[in-house]
């Protein structure tokens, strides 16, 4: 405390000296001013720490934590509320649609992200570069090996507009649907087999894609297995069987041409021909030759984790002798 005293008071005269009309203020001898210092250690900073103490009680260290605090205050003085929220919404929002996006059954997962990647590319190289690469050519297929373009046939759906949006939506809708009642085995053989089917219609239409096709052949397939179920389509409640013929209506009447029924009619023939040698041929002595092989059961059927066995360790003990 007389330390602090004592600093003061040497600043204090200090300062009287160094401001203009303080002659009267006797000065200090520089023998004792050297021999203070010496004493005491009193270094640069600390005389200009003190100095700004006694001015107004500011300091470096006190600056440099204003700015520090000033950094998380708003412009009246008051803490930021909300900041941290903001971004802990941001980063749970991302999270939430990571966690949905991986609760998507696996095929139906595989196939929205085809989707979204070929409506991606068209958009970067364009409709005539998008068109050369992504469009069905049965020339390259079999000459240039070019074994993509079937499935990019089959997922290309148009570039983003409220059609693409609800084909998207019917694809998920339905898609999930199928895998989920048959299973992930069976539905790549669906799959397959509606690629396989429509790709040769295609080829004979002369259309170079076909996926709203492929979503039209999952409705119909839906439909049969329950045909007299009512569901709800937009705003009608109309039977299950009706409905593939439903979206092929919708379809027409936006294009204002008889020739968008053209997609539909392939897709229903095709999810026919799956569901007639799938359910139909074999209840009459025919053989089931869409069942999906040993090897791609044992592929992509999940395997339950069987739990270990607990081996608990007996404890020896002592053996009792009896006493003669």
């Amino acid at each position: 405390m007389l330390r602090l005293v004592r600093n003061c008071c040497l600043l204090w005269l200090i300062l009287l000296q160094s401001t203009p009309g303080s002659a009267s203020v006797p000065k200090l001898p520089t023998a004792f001013v050297k021999n203070y210092s010496g004493k005491h250690d009193i270094c640069d900073s600390a005389i200009s720490d003190q100095v700004l103490f006694c001015r107004g009680g500011a300091s470096r260290s006190k600056k440099k934590s204003s700015k520090k605090s000033s950094s998380k205050r708003t412009a009246t003085g008051k803490k930021q509320v909300g900041a941290k929220s903001e971004e802990q919404a941001k980063s749970s929002a991302l999270s939430d649609t990571l966690k949905k996006y991986k609760q998507i059954l696996p095929l139906t997962r595989i196939y929205i992200s085809m989707v979204g990647l070929t409506t991606l590319l068209g958009l970067v190289l364009g409709d005539e570069l998008s068109q050369g690469l992504l469009a069905l050519d049965p020339m390259r297929l079999l000459y240039g090996l070019e074994i993509w373009r079937p499935f990019t046939a089959a997922s290309f759906l148009g570039p983003p507009s409220i059609g693409w949006l609800m084909s998207g939506y019917y694809l998920f809708e339905y898609g999930s649907s199928l895998e989920r009642a048959y299973g992930t085995p069976q539905h790549l053989m669906f799959l397959l087999s509606q690629v396989a089917l429509l790709s040769i219609f295609s080829v004979l239409f002369g259309m170079p894609f076909f996926g709203q096709s492929m979503i039209t052949a999952m409705v119909h397939v839906l439909s049969r297995a329950l045909p007299k179920q009512k569901v709800k389509w937009i705003i009608f409640t109309v039977p299950y069987w009706t409905l593939p013929y439903g979206l092929m209506l919708s379809d027409v009447l936006q294009a204002q041409n008889a020739a968008a029924a053209v997609p539909h009619v392939l897709g229903i023939l095709a999810g026919h021909f799956y569901h007639f040698h799938k359910f139909v041929w074999p209840k009459v002595g025919g053989e089931d030759w869409l069942v999906a092989p040993g090897f791609v059961v044992n592929m992509l059927t999940p395997k339950a984790s069987t739990p270990k066995p607990v081996v608990t360790k007996r404890k020896k003990g002592r053996k009792l002798t009896a006493k003669k």
